[in-house]
């Protein structure tokens, strides 16, 4: 039976499923849910898809790394991504875009000398893990709200080679079936 993700083509939390999925090489049906919000955390998703399902390892076998995979996971998806969420930002009202570059920023100033420590063609070593596939779309998002991510030259060039990655590509905001039709690349 082939799985079924119910989400949203800018949704950070689907975004990340949709790449464990190409990933895989899963083949999945997508149902579109127009949020309000982008919230919640998929993580536990990406973690079952990689224990039940064959191709890479999004979690190291190697504790050290997997715990570092696991670190940088949980920086953004629960320490940035959540604070720049639609529904909290429509509650900022004016000051949505200063509030959102802060966290980013504040999230970014962060995760920078981690990965620093961490990176080397990806975000934990040369494999795709979890890691990369948070970081992905909170760059986008980050980009979104106008932070300049040049200030980051390890998340920068982290994103500019997992952006070329078909993975990556197919899983794109702009690539999905509910986009609308102005934002299809």
């Amino acid at each position: 039976v082939k799985p079924v993700l119910h989400g949203y083509f800018r949704s950070s939390c689907s975004w990340r499923v949709r790449i464990a999925f190409a990933l895989k090489g899963i083949e999945y049906d997508q149902v579109a849910v127009n949020l309000i919000k982008d919230g919640g955390q998929q993580l536990a998703v990406i973690q079952y898809i990689d224990e039940t399902r064959p191709g890479p390892r999004l979690l190291p076998a190697d504790p050290k790394a997997r715990a570092q995979v696991r670190m940088i996971s949980d920086l953004i998806a629960s320490g940035i991504q959540p604070l720049q969420n639609l529904s909290v930002l429509q509650k900022i009202g004016v000051e949505k875009l200063p509030w959102a570059q802060h966290f980013i920023n504040r999230g970014f100033q962060a995760l920078e000398p981690i990965l620093k420590q961490t990176a080397g063609k990806y975000c934990v070593g040369d494999e795709i893990s979890m890691a990369d596939i948070c970081l992905i779309p909170q760059v986008y998002n980050a980009e979104r709200f106008k932070v300049d991510v040049g200030q980051y030259p390890t998340i920068k060039r982290l994103n500019e080679t997992l952006a070329e990655i078909e993975a990556f590509k197919l899983s794109h905001p702009s690539r999905q079936p509910d986009t609308p039709a102005d934002l299809q690349a």
